[in-house]
């Protein structure tokens, strides 16, 4: 059974979706305090948040079976996500969910602003009528500046194009290649937003980045007409700059719907008529949450199932399920990894893996990470996983130096993998063999053909005759069942090597019994499942 915790108020629609699915069980417990969390969370599968929840190294101590965190929303500002990736956590957010209803919500407070329309409101609810005081502006023909081009931004760029506005557009990281298609002037100069824009719309992360990247001196650039809206990240415009603007009316207005810390400390921008805040609304659509409660059921369960990962912001993304015969690659790597983290001891210096033939011509970071999996785990003592693989080998300076080649050799398609130790070169090749036969084709320049499966002993030998008759006497001897056999040999070098997949593994007795034989220069045992 596989047990979801919901902290959070989340859409009943979510909650109904994880009950509805076999083997899921969802366990809604919101308002428990964060000790009360850390107490529980190891019981759960998965875990189901929005922005009360806070998921500290502390809560995520004694992480337990946890596999999976949802965010039912975009900002995972309150989720530690290195944490949760030292611990083999997949954190997985809603992007999607919430777009339109964020880009709505920013053209409704600049068509508020453009139309003073809450001051009027509450002028008019106070008993008085005056036209001539709040005139407001048209926003057709007015340039609209948007600093972030994502999903978001992207969505009030179409809106804005609907009520004629010039769009001028930057993005900190990488601007879509169809921006300007859709009508979006892109500028990597960021100043001509500030110079140039009559509303300024923000809509990037809040990181080391984009904090405060809107202060003092960048309003000092702008027309003393222009309005400024915050629906991404508090403290993407500096409040205190902001106000000190407000104050000595530099700019004709702002509309805050995100602070820095919410609820927010004070409430001083309510002095100004010219400044709309609304509580961190940009999400609170009725059709909002439940699309992103929804969402994150899905994706939750997908992810703990072993389906397609989602929205994944510490591990690789999948927007469907993997082919199957890179599935069967992935196996076939993650094996070949464990039988070369046995025959190369040492410590690891350099790593590459190519892929030839037809495998090299779809996506295999599957493959290369579920080999690396298969080479690292016995050197930790946490389970490797997608997530924390790739962290934990960069802390140790390990790398993969991955190559393809859609051109051919011996067999219609192949995984090798070469590792360089302080000690020793070993090279493994696999292929996989009418879509479902994991093979291990080569080892070390020896073609051989063995199944990867179970225990698989591996004998580096002289070439000599007997050297099958007396093993396979010793495993009868011991009660071990040989399944598959390779044989490789060099007669040039009068080397050779057995590979034999067992039923079982052989104890310490029959491996040091093997060991004596005369024509064995090395040995080792893989265990593969």
């Amino acid at each position: 059974m596989i047990k979801v915790l919901i902290t959070d108020k989340l859409a009943q629609e979510g909650i109904d979706l994880l009950n509805s699915m076999d083997g899921v069980e969802a366990v809604v417990r919101t308002g428990i305090d964060k000790d009360e969390l850390a107490s529980i969370i190891g019981e759960y599968d998965g875990l189901i948040i929005r922005s009360g929840t806070r998921v500290t190294p502390e809560v995520l101590a004694n992480s337990g079976k946890l596999k999976a965190i949802a965010r039912a929303g975009v900002g995972v500002d309150n989720i530690d996500i290195p944490e949760a990736t030292r611990k083999g956590i997949i954190v997985m957010n809603t992007p999607g969910g919430n777009t339109l209803s964020a880009a709505e919500h920013t053209m409704a407070l600049i068509l508020a602003m453009s139309r003073n329309v809450v001051p009027a409101c509450n002028s008019l609810k106070s008993g008085a009528w005056d036209r001539k005081k709040y005139m407001g502006n048209q926003l057709n023909n007015k340039v609209l500046g948007l600093i972030g081009l994502g999903r978001i931004g992207m969505a009030v760029a179409q809106m804005a194009k609907g009520f004629n506005m010039k769009v001028l557009g930057h993005d900190p990281f990488a601007a879509p290649t169809d921006a300007e298609k859709s009508g979006v002037e892109v500028t990597e100069d960021l100043d001509r937003i500030f110079e140039e824009a009559d509303f300024i719309s923000v809509h990037v992360p809040r990181n080391e980045q984009t904090l405060n990247m809107i202060g003092a001196e960048q309003l000092e650039m702008m027309k003393p007409t222009v309005r400024l809206v915050n629906c991404a990240r508090g403290g993407i415009i500096n409040e205190d700059a902001l106000y000190e603007a407000l104050a000595a009316n530099r700019i004709a207005g702002a509309a805050l719907d995100v602070f820095p810390t919410e609820p927010p400390e004070n409430t001083r921008f309510s002095e100004f008529e010219d400044c709309i805040a609304t509580p961190h609304l940009g999400a609170s659509t009725e059709e909002a949450q439940i699309e992103v409660a929804i969402e994150a059921a899905q994706i939750l369960v997908d992810a703990i199932k072993g389906g397609p990962v989602k929205n994944a912001l510490n591990a690789p993304s999948t927007s469907g399920a993997v082919p199957a015969i890179v599935s069967q690659y992935a196996r076939l790597a993650r094996r070949i990894g464990s039988v070369v983290s046995t025959i190369a001891p040492g410590h690891i210096k350099e790593i590459q893996v190519q892929y030839r033939g037809s495998i090299a011509e779809m996506a295999v970071e599957p493959v290369t990470l579920n080999f690396s999996i298969g080479l690292l785990q016995k050197h930790f003592d946490m389970p490797l996983n997608m997530v924390n693989t790739p962290v934990l080998a960069k802390e140790r300076g390990i790398s993969i130096d991955e190559t393809k080649n859609t051109e051919a050799k011996d067999v219609a398609s192949s995984f090798s993998a070469k590792v360089v130790t302080d000690k020793v070169t070993r090279t493994v090749a696999g292929s996989v063999f009418g879509g479902t036969l994991l093979r291990i084709i080569e080892i070390d320049g020896f073609n051989i053909e063995v199944t990867p499966q179970g225990s698989v002993l591996v004998i580096f030998n002289d070439d000599k005759p007997g050297v099958i008759g007396s093993v396979g006497t010793v495993c009868g001897k011991h009660g071990i069942n040989i399944c598959t056999m390779g044989v490789g040999q060099k007669p040039d070098e009068q080397k050779a090597m057995l590979a034999v997949s067992l039923d079982k593994e052989p104890d310490a007795e029959a491996i040091d019994e093997l060991g004596k034989l005369d024509f064995v220069n090395e040995i080792y045992v893989c265990t593969l499942d």
